[in-house]
């Protein structure tokens, strides 16, 4: 692979003069040669704001392609997403399908759908469009998909408005359900998750165990896991009798909570019942005290995995080399590395991420780029998820001039395209740098890709903006929150209000008050 240098060129943004950092790579034959100048020589210093690091164990993939859609549909979806998030809105749309002969099917609807799924306004605007499309005809999968994009903004008078026309038209599953119960959970609306659970057979689905499961399964993974346990007493055996699907759920849930006494307790139980752990349940149980720091009983548990006729998989070593190169305690998660590939395995995505971690952790950034290189050259990545931890471990570690660098690279020399979780991490520190208009260069490259904001970005970016005192701009973006369904937390609204009283525009505050409160009482439409 031949040198590349970095050609810095300046752009406009609002009116605003940008450049892009003054970046050069390193040409060493020790170090991967896009690894950014000087990454081995900066003294590592203590971030300034703590409460900004990205935790990227729950980054999304909103735009990667699914399996089993054609690239076709992949493709057309994307433009579609284009076109939505760049304003020139269902016109545009019009213009694109009845140009191009593009098929306006259910598949390509649902897709659309998915990746709209943060801006739930937006894919409730767009469905009532394909509705109107003559070839368009709405599956279960469509509502399905629009019910979970209009349920992370807790629409819920909606939701059941749609379940109505599902029914109607004999479109309602126990899918439909599944993501009714989970959307209440995550909204911490528990009793109504049970409700909805409880009204199945008012829409001739009667409660099947799997049912349960997953009703469980949401509130272990809403940080209900108590409730979840107590729903699991109550019905166990008089209503279903629990598998050891069942019980993972509950060991996954305490594991989360990093409770290692009811881990045991209910682990204890679930041999009483009679059920023998298989790989998954020995992986939930080594993840369960990983988290909780106890790591000799993790590896004490990966001993006795191997000497069952269980044998380790993928997911238990990335478990393992996770946890201990989190505590810096590199050498023995390189050393379960090896084992993994001594015992047969070949080493997947996951794992080698699970090693660049490990290195960004223990700041051997050289070694993490390394890694890099060797995923690219053997065929197994990296992906976008690669960068966002090399990116969140940069960005902890105070090196954030060389952040932008790894951020051109990851798609200029290794063809990967950021996700929405990529952008969130650039967006939030560029933000906390105080500097703005890279943010907004960020955002607008983003939109220019398909990718529409989430409610964390828009926050960074208003609240930059008012560091700044460009209300104008903080105002526009909040609008634009507004119009896309994105409620705004309430501490955004209060910086923002704060900001404008200062300035001496208290009537826009008041505006904006109203605007925001009209938004909160009135539902979306069907």
């Amino acid at each position: 692979m031949g040198f590349i240098r970095l050609i810095t060129r300046s752009f406009t943004t609002k009116s605003t003069l940008l450049r892009t950092p003054n970046l050069s790579p390193l040409p060493s034959p020790q170090n991967p040669i896009w690894a950014p100048k000087n990454h081995l020589h900066r003294p590592p210093f203590q971030p300034k704001h703590h409460s900004t690091l990205i935790h990227t164990k729950s980054v999304g993939t909103q735009f990667e392609n699914p399996t089993n859609v054609s690239d076709s549909v992949s493709d057309d979806s994307e433009k579609i997403c284009k076109i939505l998030s760049n304003s020139s809105g269902f016109v545009g749309i019009d213009q694109f399908v009845d140009g191009s002969g593009v098929e306006l099917s259910s598949e390509l609807v649902e897709q659309v759908l998915k990746k709209l799924s943060n801006v739930g306004a937006l894919a409730l605007s767009f469905f009532r469009w394909a509705e109107k499309r003559p070839e368009f005809k709405p599956t279960t999968e469509c509502y399905n998909a629009l019910i979970d994009g209009v349920g992370k903004i807790k629409q819920f008078k909606l939701i059941w408005e749609l379940v109505g026309d599902m029914r109607s038209k004999g479109l309602v599953n126990r899918d439909t359900f599944g993501l009714i119960i989970r959307r209440y959970a995550r909204a911490k609306n528990i009793n109504e998750a049970v409700e909805a659970f409880e009204s199945m057979e008012r829409f001739g689905l009667k409660p099947e165990l799997q049912d349960f499961n997953r009703l469980i399964d949401a509130l272990s993974k809403s940080k209900q896991v108590k409730k979840a346990n107590q729903v699991f007493d109550e019905m166990k055996k008089k209503r279903f009798v629990p598998d050891l699907k069942s019980y993972t759920i509950l060991l996954e849930g305490w594991g989360q909570e990093q409770n290692i006494v009811m881990v045991k307790e209910i682990y204890r139980e679930m041999r009483d019942e009679g059920f023998e752990p298989d790989v998954v349940t020995y992986g939930i149980m080594i993840n369960a005290f990983c988290k909780s720091k106890k790591f000799d009983e993790a590896i004490a548990l990966f001993h006795e995995v191997e000497a069952t006729k269980c044998k380790p998989t993928p997911h238990i070593y990335c478990t393992l080399i996770n946890g201990l190169g989190s505590e810096n305690r590199l050498s023995e998660a390189l050393e379960f590395f090896e084992r993994s590939k001594s015992s047969g395995l070949v080493p997947e995505v996951p794992t080698y991420n699970a090693v660049v971690g490990s290195y960004c952790w223990a700041k051997r950034f050289e070694d993490a780029y390394r890694v890099v290189d060797k995923m690219k050259k053997t065929g197994f990545g990296p992906n976008s998820r690669t960068f966002d931890i090399i990116l969140h471990h940069l960005i902890r570690a105070r090196r954030t001039k060389e952040v932008y660098s790894i951020f051109q690279k990851m798609r200029s020399e290794f063809k990967c395209e950021p996700t929405i979780s990529t952008y969130t991490i650039m967006v939030n520190m560029f933000c906390n740098e105080e500097q703005v208009d890279m943010a907004l260069k960020m955002w607008e490259e983003m939109k220019a890709s398909g990718i529409l904001p989430i409610m964390h970005m828009f926050s960074s970016l208003i609240n930059g903006l008012c560091s700044e005192n460009r209300l104008d701009d903080a105002c526009v973006y909040f609008q634009e929150m507004l119009t896309l369904g994105i409620r705004p937390p309430a501490s955004l609204y209060s910086n923002l209000k704060q900001a404008l009283i200062d300035a001496g525009k208290k009537d826009v505050a008041l505006s904006l008050g109203l605007e925001l409160d009209k938004a909160r009482k009135t539902p979306l439409a069907v």
